[in-house]
């Protein structure tokens, strides 16, 4: 039992690192200017077309 809640632990924990360093990723692109990449788009839930039509 207390395996199986380990895991999900790390999963969970896996799941908020690759989020918040998309986020950064993303934040740090459009900073500079620059079109994030798209798996760190889609890791935050955006659709990678509808973020290149903002400002348009």
């Amino acid at each position: 039992m207390s395996t199986h809640r380990n895991n999900r632990f790390f999963a969970a924990l896996g799941t908020f690192v690759e989020v918040f360093g998309s986020a950064a990723a993303v934040s740090n692109a459009v900073e500079a200017g620059r079109m994030p990449k798209t798996k760190h788009l889609k890791s935050l839930g955006i659709d990678a077309d509808a973020f290149r039509s903002i400002g348009r």
